[in-house]
């Protein structure tokens, strides 16, 4: 029997039970994510919303912003999506395991959508959102780990060769963003 084709939303809501069993460390975890080139435009499409969201959200919410400050965050937002994706594909290359880089792309691009709904609810609570950014921090490690772990399958070293690699990189792109267009806008 032909498998039937998931909507996006279908997907979205696969991903985002996946994203929850990546927190919690549930080996099922990689059965939720579509790893398939349909599965990789997916979760492209999600983090291109979750870029937006990131630029746009505040405003949507009626927080005002600096002008440029939202085409400001899509630009850094998506130099640090490329720098992450090129530095994961270099570190699982050199690790001889270029066979998981799908996975982790298809996996980490849905995290970040979720991660920026999580963002943008912390917007929204003002100070309490002080508590959501915390989380989102442990949320972001803990899934990091387990995407190394339970869906690229990597031991322990190479999850933090891959983590250094990734923070080396993303260093680097934005120490270049900040030469290139200078520091956040400020006043509204």
């Amino acid at each position: 029997m032909a498998k039937t084709t998931a909507t996006f939303f279908e997907e979205l809501m696969a991903a985002v039970q996946g994203c929850l069993a990546l927190v919690t460390g549930k080996r099922d975890a990689p059965s939720f994510f579509d790893f398939s080139q349909r599965g990789l435009i997916g979760s492209l499409i999600a983090v291109i919303l979750g870029i937006a969201l990131a630029g746009f959200g505040p405003v949507l919410v009626g927080v005002p912003l600096p002008s440029g400050a939202a085409t400001q965050s899509i630009i850094v937002n998506a130099v640090l999506f490329v720098a992450q994706a090129g530095t994961a594909f270099i570190a699982l290359r050199q690790m001889g395991r270029q066979d998981g880089f799908l996975p982790y792309l298809v996996a980490s691009n849905w995290v970040t959508l979720v991660s920026a709904v999580l963002l943008l609810l912390s917007t929204l609570l003002g100070p309490l959102g002080l508590i959501i950014l915390v989380a989102v921090v442990i949320v972001a490690i803990a899934t990091f780990i387990n995407i190394g772990r339970l869906i690229v399958t990597l031991t322990p070293l190479q999850i933090g060769i891959l983590f250094v690699s990734q923070a080396v990189g993303v260093f680097v792109a934005l120490a270049i963003v900040a030469v290139i267009i200078g520091p956040p806008a400020t006043g509204v």
